[in-house]
């Protein structure tokens, strides 16, 4: 059954939804032209809420991420759209207001530790300052509250006196993640936390996270691990070149996709058994400075058609499932 998005929106409206995202366009402008990383984007995230962004590199997930926190640095602008959160439009707060929610009602996980933590710093000082810009304690408190946030992510509370060097890759993720969420955010945004871990580490992390929902917060997990998304999240977001492609219940999504990005990045995910074979998608994600026209997808597309070269294919709700293809028009 084929229905208006507008339709699938109002039934998702309502209070428990944390953040609404409407029409968002983040570009980057250059020499050459004008990039859309982010083009159009339209989402919502509901209260206690696991969502997987999954998409191959330079699709605009982790633009999308900046966008929401409002860290997008020049020669990039957010250009047009909402950024409802709790109800309010953060790309109308002023920078001060938008400083008080950074941390303290939306934590981040950046997806390079290594760069994002001070080298010259302990870690502790790190935890202790970003407690200590938000709330009137002393240092010895905040201190106190950074070794039980360790713990909390299964890590010795007295590695407040390491520097990031002294830690492994996992053990300096576990650090970002108690950063995120030392002043308890009731939204969490994880970029590629899992990326260049050892199996092992990368379930401890997922375990983590896990437990941040069922305490009550909502996640966004960027990953290019398909499998990994299908397993945590209950909703899958796939972006392409910008666009939101297909957005749907993870179960039925991995199990029925609609859209042939999502069943291509499907198909290219190993499997242990070897009971598929492995198939690469044709070619390469386009140019975004001069994408192709109509349907950005459409050169790598077994199922394209005349209409997706000439037009850009509308997202469209089918059972429950948002899709921007159109093979459902």
């Amino acid at each position: 059954m084929m229905v208006a998005i507008a339709e699938i929106a109002e039934r998702t409206e309502g209070n428990d939804n944390v953040l609404k995202i409407r029409n968002l366009s983040t570009h980057y402008f250059s020499r050459r032209g004008v990039l859309k990383a982010v083009d159009r984007v339209s989402m919502d995230l509901k209260k206690q809420e696991f969502v997987g962004i999954v998409g191959e590199s330079g699709c605009g997930k982790s633009t999308l991420a900046f966008s929401i926190m409002r860290l997008i640095q020049p020669p990039g602008k957010i250009v047009e759209g909402e950024i409802l959160f709790n109800g309010k439009d953060l790309l109308k707060l002023k920078d001060e207001e938008m400083r008080k929610v950074r941390g303290k009602e939306i934590g981040m996980v950046f997806q390079d530790p290594m760069t994002s933590l001070d080298p010259l710093e302990k870690i502790g000082d790190q935890i202790v300052e970003t407690i200590q810009m938000h709330e009137d304690i002393g240092k010895n408190e905040a201190l106190e509250k950074a070794m039980k946030l360790l713990e909390s992510v299964g890590l010795p509370g007295d590695r407040v006196n390491y520097y990031p060097h002294q830690l492994s890759g996992g053990q300096r993720q576990r650090v970002m993640i108690a950063l995120a969420i030392a002043l308890n955010p009731t939204l969490l945004i994880a970029d590629e936390p899992t990326t260049a871990l050892d199996v092992i580490v990368q379930e401890k992390i997922m375990e983590i996270l896990q437990n941040m929902k069922e305490e009550g917060r909502s996640i966004i997990l960027i990953t290019h691990d398909f499998s990994l998304a299908a397993e945590k999240s209950d909703r899958i977001v796939i972006m392409y070149a910008g666009w939101i492609v297909e957005m749907g219940d993870s179960s039925k999504l991995v199990k029925e996709p609609m859209h042939p990005y999502t069943e291509g990045l499907l198909e290219s995910v190993p499997d242990i058994w070897l009971q598929k074979k492995i198939k690469t998608m044709p070619g390469f994600p386009p140019d975004l400075i001069n994408p192709p026209s109509g349907c950005k997808f459409h050169p790598r597309c077994p199922h394209a058609m005349e209409v997706c070269k000439r037009e850009e294919p509308p997202l469209i709700g089918v059972n429950e499932r948002l899709v921007k293809c159109w093979l459902y028009k």
